[in-house]
């Protein structure tokens, strides 16, 4: 019995550096949106990472860095003013 309390903890410690070294990659093993922001703050944002619905999420997110604080946050995707600022980084990237 004690045997397997062993192997328990470390496969438990396992599974705990997987998932950290694979939040380092950039894989998240689930939404990272838990709210979404709908209010106009265009202007205060730096940048912004689209991610694509995957077999974590099933919703796409996009995540907008703020300038001054370099504060991270989730847009709200169904917000008109955040499909513009989606339209214009894709037309800026086809020129």
């Amino acid at each position: 019995m004690h045997c397997c309390r062993n192997y328990s903890a470390v496969i438990l410690h396992l599974l705990a550096f997987l998932s950290v070294g694979l939040r380092e990659l950039g894989m998240e093993l689930r939404c990272r949106c838990i709210q979404t922001e709908s209010r106009r703050i265009g202007r205060h944002i730096e940048k912004v990472e689209i991610i694509p619905a995957n077999s974590h999420c099933e919703e796409s997110e996009i995540i907008a860095t703020l300038k001054k604080t370099g504060q991270v946050v989730c847009l709200d995707a169904e917000a008109p003013w955040v499909k513009k600022v989606i339209e214009r980084m894709m037309s800026s990237r086809r020129r």
